[in-house]
């Protein structure tokens, strides 16, 4: 059964993740507002979070993640400007992470915006700071459960794309040396086990060189 400690990494309770789920959270703030984020810095430490830093401007996000590597990305403002929702997105697009939003502004369209810029919870009337733990709780598990289901998505889509690759390659090796299906499917099994390749791959490779020869 899974070890959950308030502000830590949830791990399961072996020796190593034992001693992992003491590593502290990495907390990267980000704010567009003139208010003083001491208060917000204050409340993450307090419940265990490591803060690695402050971003003053959206332009600078994506490379403070990149270099600082943090597990949480947690936005304050009174309402997400365009530049910090397109800096959002890049970052998305780059280096996922979990994104927390603190905001004034209840507008639906702009928090379906946000959502769709790649934030992962959408706190509306500020910050309150004993409700962070549980709402960067559900960011991450939030977070975790969407990348599981873009990775199934596009496991689903390579297996598609494989299929038809390997279609392909059957039909070549049918209307080039008038095997059968079975006989091309086999042929096609037997290449990649002896290459030591996917079937996929070796079909892409037969496409290939009877592309080039004509």
């Amino acid at each position: 059964m899974p070890l959950v400690i308030p502000g830590m990494r949830f791990a399961h309770t072996t020796v190593d993740s034992i001693v992992s789920c003491f590593i502290m959270l990495r907390i990267l703030l980000v704010t567009d507002t003139e208010k003083p984020i001491g208060e917000l810095r204050d409340a993450l430490s307090q419940h265990g979070y490591e803060v690695l830093g402050d971003v003053a401007s959206p332009v600078a996000l994506l490379a403070s993640v990149e270099r600082q590597r943090p597990d949480v990305v947690i936005i304050d403002t009174e309402s997400p400007s365009r530049d910090t929702l397109e800096q959002l997105a890049v970052m998305n697009g780059a280096a996922p992470r979990p994104v927390v939003m603190f905001s004034h502004d209840a507008d639906q369209q702009l928090i379906r915006a946000a959502v769709g810029a790649g934030v992962t919870t959408y706190m509306v009337d500020g910050l309150a700071p004993d409700k962070l733990s549980p709402i960067i709780d559900v960011a991450l598990a939030r977070f975790a459960e969407e990348t599981r289901l873009r990775q199934r998505l596009a496991d689903v889509e390579q297996q598609l794309a494989d299929r038809k690759l390997i279609d392909r390659a059957k039909g070549i090796l049918m209307d080039k040396r008038g095997m059968s299906e079975a006989e091309a499917f086999e042929t096609l099994r037997s290449l990649a086990m002896k290459q030591g390749q996917k079937l996929a791959d070796v079909a892409r490779q037969l496409i290939a060189m009877a592309d080039l020869l004509g």
